[in-house]
């Protein structure tokens, strides 16, 4: 999506875009759940499109459930929540088709005077006055002008899923498609928010539950959880289709003990998947005439709920750069002055939120800011909020 921003920014700002996908086939139902902010929005109408438009549900507030399903805190905080796809969607549709490249796997970059030259599996080169980075966390453009710098795992997963609501009971619908729902077992942070349906379905009876666990996992417990039925390990994160059924079960199980009911019920009627938690930081998203934007330059954990935003911002600063500098090189290093301290807090700003997911911690000092973190009322104050941002830093 970050790519996809970009793209469209630029058009509006006069630029020829070209846009070359690795996968071979369109992307669709990829990710969950999104809790969207005013800063994405904005910049939504900047590239041309209606963020007021079923953008997805609206939920009031938050509630902290205990595991006996009894709620014991209360926040209102009005959002949106969307889902990967949706906002995916609105930025593909509004695309060219003729300008949209699948199946290109880029293999190697040179950088001239005057141009980036990128070179495609099968042949293909093509040149450029500016190359953009926005191909995520493994990002290739990232390996090849920076391959120092890797993701660093956090020392917890995710176990997500997303439940189709005419599954759900009718207490559970009602209990649930409102807000943003917490649980916290010991060490571990459970939350789960209603999103639209297949197709964008927005109806009642149509939306889907978006639920995410985070649960402490040392490494060698994550080298399990990332080996197949067949006993191949993946190497950073693992395909839905291939989690275990084993660790399925576990984790039923474990729902059944640490759970509020309704919780328990949406991981039961669905086909939970792994998602490990890294950082990402990078030193720099400018070199010569290659910005890296989104997940490419930096990730903060999801906790921040700030990944879309984010990649929304950084491509909006690059537009902006851009028009303003005639110069390339020096509008892309202007766009990484502009956003590079932003992404720095998102990142610290995750690894602050997650402190008390982590399995070791070994510090009197880390013990009690990881305290700090994991009431009720601060889980809901402080999770998929970006108040922290607001005014201290450029691009917000």
């Amino acid at each position: 999506m970050a790519g996809l921003f970009a793209a469209l920014l630029l058009r509006r700002a006069g630029w020829r875009v070209e846009v070359f996908e690795q996968a071979n086939v369109e992307l669709s139902g990829r990710g969950a759940g999104i809790v969207t902010h005013e800063e994405l929005c904005a910049v939504l109408e900047r590239a041309g499109l209606d963020p007021t438009k079923d953008l997805g549900v609206a939920v009031h507030g938050r509630k902290t459930l205990d595991p006996a399903g009894r709620v014991i805190a209360t926040y209102h905080c009005p959002q949106i929540v969307t889902s990967w796809d949706r906002v995916f969607r609105m930025l593909r549709g509004a695309f060219p088709e003729e300008s949209y490249h699948l199946g290109c796997e880029l293999q190697r970059i040179e950088t001239r005077a005057d141009s980036v030259v990128s070179h495609f599996e099968g042949g293909a080169v093509v040149a450029g006055d500016l190359l953009i980075g926005a191909d995520g966390f493994r990002s290739t453009v990232r390996s090849f002008v920076l391959p120092d710098v890797q993701p660093v795992y956090a020392g917890y997963i995710a176990w997500r899923g997303l439940v189709d609501e005419a599954v759900l009971s009718r207490q559970a619908r009602a209990e649930l498609f409102d807000c943003l729902a917490f649980c916290l077992p010991p060490s571990e942070q459970f939350l789960g928010y209603p999103v639209a349906g297949p197709e964008n379905d927005l109806r009642e009876g149509h939306r889907r539950y978006n639920f995410i666990w985070y649960r402490p996992a040392g490494t060698e417990q994550l080298h399990d959880l990332l080996t197949d039925e067949t006993g191949h390990t993946h190497p950073i994160s693992i395909p839905p289709n291939f989690v275990r059924r084993d660790l399925v079960s576990a984790l039923r199980n474990d729902a059944a003990r640490l759970l509020a009911p309704q919780f328990q019920e949406a991981i039961q009627l669905t086909q939970p998947f792994l998602q490990p938690i890294y950082d990402v930081e990078s030193p720099r998203m400018a070199a010569g005439r290659v910005a890296l934007l989104g997940d490419a330059a930096f990730v903060g954990r999801p906790h921040v709920a700030a990944g879309v935003t984010k990649a929304a911002q950084d491509a909006l600063a690059l537009a902006t750069a851009l028009q303003e500098i005639e110069d390339v090189p020096q509008a892309v290093r202007a766009f990484e002055q502009a956003r590079i301290e932003t992404n720095r807090l998102i990142v610290e700003r995750g690894r602050e939120l997650g402190l008390y997911l982590q399995p070791e911690l070994r510090s009197k000092e880390l013990l009690q800011r990881a305290a700090q973190h994991h009431t009720p009322q601060a889980v809901m104050s402080e999770i998929a909020i970006l108040d922290f941002l607001r005014g201290k830093a450029r691009g917000f």
